[in-house]
C-alpha cells in the first residue's frame, strides 16, 4: 500500500490454493498494517498476469468488485510491466510459458514498445537486439532472471496511471485454460424430462 511515493505496508504470501478464502483477510491485514481503511483508498491496483489461470481470475474479479464498491478505479498492471519498471533504456522481458513457449515484451524506459507476444523458446535469442534481457530472457541465476514482481512496484505503476483512462482490468494469460469444453452441450433437466412424443 502506497501513499504517494511512501510505502505504508506490503505483504507477499504464496497461495497455491485457497486464494478466494484468503485474499480479503490479507487485504484487511495490509490496510491495518498501513494504518488505513478501505475508504482511504484512491485506487485499487491488481496484477493481471500472466500467471495461474484461477488465481488471476480471482484477483482481477476481487479488484474490480472492490473498486466498484468504493467508487474508485481498478488499475491493471502486467507482470511484464512490473519487471521492466525503473529499467532505463531498452529491455526485453520474457516469461516461461511452458510447453516450449515464451511470452515476451520489449520496453523503452519502462514504456511498452509493442503488445506481448508468444514465441518458441528457441526464437527468443534472435529478438530484441542489444536490449537488456530480463526474466526468462536473462542468464539463469542472475538478478535479471528474477521473475517476481513486488506489490509495491505494481502500486507505483498504477499510481502513475491514476489520472488517465481506466479500462476494466482483464487477466493476461499465456494461453487458454487446459480444461476443454464438452463437444456437445450437456442435456438440461427439462430435456431429460421431455416425453418422446413431445
Amino acid at each position: 500500500m502506497l501513499s504517494g511515493d511512501r510505502l505504508l505496508a506490503e505483504c507477499t504470501e504464496p497461495m497455491p490454493r485457497g486464494q478466494a478464502e484468503r485474499l480479503f483477510p490479507l487485504i484487511a491485514e495490509v490496510l491495518a498494517a498501513g494504518g488505513a481503511a478501505y475508504g482511504d483508498l484512491d485506487a485499487v491496483a491488481v496484477c493481471t498476469g500472466p500467471g495461474n489461470f484461477t488465481g488471476l481470475r480471482i484477483a482481477v474479479a476481487a479488484a474490480r468488485g472492490l473498486a466498484f464498491g468504493l467508487g474508485r478505479p481498478a488499475i491493471g498492471v502486467t507482470r511484464l510491466e512490473a519487471l521492466a519498471h525503473g529499467r532505463p533504456g531498452r529491455c526485453l522481458v520474457a516469461l516461461d510459458a511452458q510447453r516450449g513457449g515464451m511470452l515476451f515484451q520489449t520496453f523503452a524506459d519502462g514504456v511498452p514498445e509493442a503488445p506481448p507476444r508468444m514465441v518458441e523458446a528457441e526464437a527468443l535469442a534472435g529478438i530484441g537486439g542489444g536490449a537488456r534481457r530480463l526474466g526468462a530472457a536473462a542468464e539463469p541465476g542472475t538478478p535479471e532472471a528474477q521473475a517476481f514482481a513486488r506489490p509495491a512496484v505494481l502500486g507505483r505503476i498504477a499510481l502513475g496511471r491514476i489520472d488517465g483512462p481506466h479500462p476494466a482490468p482483464a487477466p493476461l494469460y499465456f494461453r487458454d485454460a487446459d480444461a476443454a469444453a464438452p463437444s456437445q452441450p450437456a442435456p438440461t433437466l427439462l430435456d431429460d424430462a421431455r416425453p418422446d412424443d413431445a
